[in-house]
C-alpha cells in the first residue's frame, strides 16, 4: 500500500512533487518581480500554478473526510486535469509565439476539451452518478483531440524553426513538447485512477525537468548580463558620455531597467530582432519597451530617443 501524507489521500510521491513545484514557483515568482515585463516567465508561472492545483486536487480528492460532496470532489479533480491540458495550446501559442496554434488555443480547446468535460463530468455525472461510465465515453473526444494537438504543436514548432533557424529556441520548444506529451494519456489515467503514482510521475517529471532547465537558463542569462554590464559600464555610449551618465539620463525620464537596456542597444544600432535575441525576450516585447520609452521621453522615434537621452 502506498504511503499517504498527514492522513490525506495524497501519496508521498505526489507530496514530493508538490513541494518541488512550490519551491520552483516561488523562485520563478521572485524572478518575475525582477523582470515584470518578461511575459514568457509570466505564462510559465501560470503553467506551474495550474500544475500545483492539479496535483493538490488530484491528490486530495476524493476523500470522505473532506466536507465536500464526493461528486463535487470528482468534478474538481477531473476539472483541474482538463484545465491543465487545455492550457498547453494557449501556452505554446503565447509563450513561444506559435501563431499557427491560434485556432486551437481559442476555439479548439473549448470545443473538444472544455465542452466534453462539462457534458460528461458535470452534467451527465450529476444526473447518473456513474463516474466509470462517464469516463469511458467522456474521454474519447479529448483523447483523440489531444493527439491532434500534439501533432499541431510539433508541426508549428518545426515550421517556425524553418523560418527563423533559431536552434536554441527550437530545442527548448521541442523539450517542452516532450514534457507535455504524457498528458495525451489523461484518458488512461482516468481508467486507472487508483494508481496515483503512475499518473503523477508521467504528468510531472517532464515539467520538473523543463523547469530546472528554465531556472538554469535564467541564472546563466543573469550572470551573462551582469558580466556584460561590468565589461561595458565604463564604455561611453557616446563621445564624452560615460555609461553611468547615460543611465542617469534614462532614470531622469523614469525609464525602467529593461527600457534602459533596450535604449542602450538602440544607440548601438541594433534592430528590434537583434535586441530581442540579446535580452532573451520577444521582438514584440522590445517594441513595447521602445514605445514606453518614446512616451516617457516625449519623442516619436529612435533617433529622437537617443538625441534626448544624450542631450538632457
Amino acid at each position: 500500500m502506498d504511503e499517504l501524507v498527514l492522513g490525506t489521500q495524497v501519496e508521498l510521491i505526489t507530496a514530493i512533487f508538490i513541494g518541488l513545484e512550490i519551491l520552483m514557483f516561488l523562485f520563478q515568482l521572485a524572478s518575475y518581480f525582477y523582470w515584470p515585463k518578461d511575459k514568457y516567465r509570466g505564462w510559465y508561472l501560470l503553467l506551474l500554478a495550474l500544475m500545483l492545483l492539479y496535483n493538490i486536487t488530484g491528490g486530495l480528492f476524493p476523500d470522505n473526510k473532506i466536507h465536500i460532496p464526493i461528486e463535487v470532489q470528482e468534478m474538481i479533480a477531473y476539472g483541474t486535469g482538463f484545465l491543465m491540458a487545455s492550457y498547453f495550446p494557449f501556452y505554446f501559442y503565447k509563450a513561444f509565439e506559435l501563431k499557427a496554434l491560434r485556432w486551437h488555443a481559442l476555439f479548439g480547446v473549448p470545443l473538444f476539451l472544455a465542452l466534453p468535460y462539462l457534458v460528461f463530468f458535470v452534467i451527465v455525472y450529476a444526473i447518473n452518478g456513474k463516474l466509470d461510465v462517464d469516463i469511458r465515453y467522456g474521454m474519447i473526444v479529448p483523447f483523440i483531440y489531444a493527439l491532434v494537438l500534439l501533432w499541431a504543436m510539433l508541426r508549428a514548432i518545426r515550421n517556425k524553426y524553418r523560418e527563423n533557424r533559431d536552434k536554441k529556441k527550437y530545442i527548448e520548444e521541442i523539450a517542452m513538447h516532450c514534457a507535455v506529451t504524457p498528458w495525451a494519456a489523461l484518458a488512461f489515467f482516468g481508467l486507472v485512477e487508483e494508481n496515483q503514482m503512475i499518473e503523477v510521475l508521467c504528468t510531472n517529471t517532464g515539467i520538473i525537468i523543463i523547469t530546472v532547465l528554465f531556472i538554469t537558463k535564467s541564472i546563466r542569462n543573469a550572470r551573462q548580463e551582469y558580466q556584460e554590464y561590468n565589461k561595458k559600464k565604463d564604455e561611453p555610449p557616446t563621445d564624452g558620455m560615460s555609461q553611468d551618465e547615460f543611465v542617469a539620463n534614462c532614470l531622469h525620464f523614469g525609464l525602467t531597467r529593461m527600457e534602459i537596456l533596450v535604449a542602450r542597444w538602440v544607440y548601438k544600432g541594433k534592430s528590434s530582432k537583434e535586441i530581442a535575441g540579446l535580452l532573451y525576450i520577444s521582438e514584440d516585447t522590445v517594441k513595447k519597451h521602445l514605445q514606453n520609452a518614446f512616451r516617457k521621453v516625449g519623442v516619436r522615434n529612435r533617433v529622437g530617443l537617443i538625441h534626448r537621452l544624450l542631450n538632457r
